[in-house]
């Protein structure tokens, strides 16, 4: 599945997808955001040692979508106003990630 369309509602602080099977989803910024998959939100094992993630604090913008860039044709990378953008969001991570907004 890929996405079609990727439309942002700035007064609902919404992110709405259109896919290529008809499905809509429905994505709030802050379940966008707080499920960030790069390494810095989510840790991650490298040679056989986990790194935790550094507990967050809240910072202005921290859920304002500033800009969304299509990595290939499998996903976006997000760009948060408080400079975060190491996030690359998959087409099924997104299609998954709808049931949690």
């Amino acid at each position: 599945m890929i996405a079609q369309k990727i439309k942002l509602n700035p007064e609902e602080e919404m992110l709405l997808i259109e896919w290529d099977d008809n499905e809509e989803s429905t994505i709030s910024l802050r379940t966008l955001r707080d499920n960030c998959p790069c390494a810095t939100c989510q840790g991650e094992t490298i040679l056989l040692r986990t790194y935790k993630p550094v507990t967050q604090k809240e910072s202005a913008g921290k859920y304002h979508l500033l800009n969304i860039e299509q990595v290939g044709h499998y996903a976006i990378k997000v760009i948060w106003q408080d400079g975060h953008d190491t996030g690359i969001y998959t087409w099924d991570f997104l299609r998954n990630l709808k049931s949690h907004a």
